[in-house]
């Protein structure tokens, strides 16, 4: 059984809007499934209709076997969700805010375990949350969506507002979640965060989802570069006119004692390192693969934002649905 599946799922705001567009895919439970898109993709549309803040305009989604729309309260007894800018009570303590969260799962959560797993100092869960830094929001709002050991978590924009220390933490809970079996299905602008920590990812653009796959398998299906550079002992002239002239081999060049190959595919690399080494010593090797931001960029094509009219419409409609269901996911 999927984690999460979705089957034709849509979303029109008015007649001209079309935020998400026959949405396919699914999540398997155990992995943690990247979910990336520029600003408007239809991210946060897709994930209000999983949770049932947003009702979808055509289609079908299941999360953890139940379905979205009319099964969304026993969905929400088995998941935990970190909304992107959930804001919370001014007027409660972190730990008021984490004690509420285990009396309405009816969990036997221990506060202040949650408290110390998401790096929140035992003198700021005693404050009001309303003097809170938007890095502390986030550790506490990530309490409360691991209060009841959910077997999903889903996650918007998890590391939104915390320093490189807290997002590294962030990232090893997540992995840590992974390893005990659930299910993670997060959002994020961050690549470099989707790229340590995630099975899978999924890339939304224009209300689409253009791909889905591991990262090396995205990375196989384009024509992109990748490149290897060697620090050898000698650069004979001859070596690097062979190099050129290598089929897959892009562009050659040589820094000091470093030959640096940009190469068509990944089985490229593997011959300018047998040429190279061939004809000289190879004192060192550093490979790097098409990274994220690349494929990133091929797929949505380098867009930080949708084409078309009538974002600010949706925008203003989602933020309305968020206000109203911030606290109470």
């Amino acid at each position: 059984m999927a984690a999460i599946q979705t089957n034709g799922l849509t979303k029109r705001f008015g007649e001209d809007i079309l935020a998400v567009d026959s949405l396919d895919f699914a999540v398997e439970e155990g992995e943690v499934f990247g979910f990336l898109g520029p600003n408007g993709a239809g991210k946060s549309t897709t994930i209000n209709m999983l949770l049932d803040f947003v009702r979808p305009s055509d289609g079908s989604a299941t999360v953890l076997g139940y379905d979205a729309q009319r099964e969304s309260e026993t969905i929400r007894s088995h998941i935990g969700v970190l909304p992107e800018g959930a804001t919370l009570y001014d007027r409660l303590s972190g730990r008021e805010h984490l004690e509420w969260v285990i009396e309405t799962k009816e969990t036997d959560d221990d506060p202040d375990d949650l408290l110390e797993k998401v790096g929140l100092e035992p003198q700021a869960a005693e404050r009001s949350a309303g003097g809170y830094s938007k890095g502390m929001q986030q550790r506490l709002g990530f309490a409360m969506a691991l209060a009841g050991d959910p077997d999903l978590l889903i996650l918007d924009e998890p590391s939104s507002g915390l320093d490189p220390t807290g997002m590294q933490e962030m990232r090893e809970i997540i992995a840590d979640e992974a390893d005990r079996g659930t299910t993670v299905f997060f959002s994020s602008h961050i690549l470099g965060e989707v790229e340590a920590v995630c099975d899978r990812v999924g890339i939304m653009n224009a209300g689409r989802l253009v791909t889905t796959g591991t990262l090396d398998s995205l990375r196989e299906s384009l024509d992109l570069d990748t490149s290897i550079s060697l620090d050898v002992e000698t650069v004979p002239d001859a070596l690097v006119a062979d190099l050129e002239n290598h089929e897959g081999v892009q562009s050659v060049t040589v820094d000091g004692s470093t030959i640096t190959a940009s190469c068509a595919a990944t089985p490229v690399k593997y011959d300018v390192v047998t040429q190279v080494g061939a004809a000289t010593s190879v004192l060192d090797i550093v490979s790097e693969d098409t990274s994220l931001e690349q494929l990133f960029n091929t797929y949505t094509n380098g867009n930080e934002t949708r084409t078309g009219t009538g974002e600010a419409d949706v925008d203003a409609e989602l933020d309305e649905v968020e206000t109203e269901t911030e606290v109470s996911a």
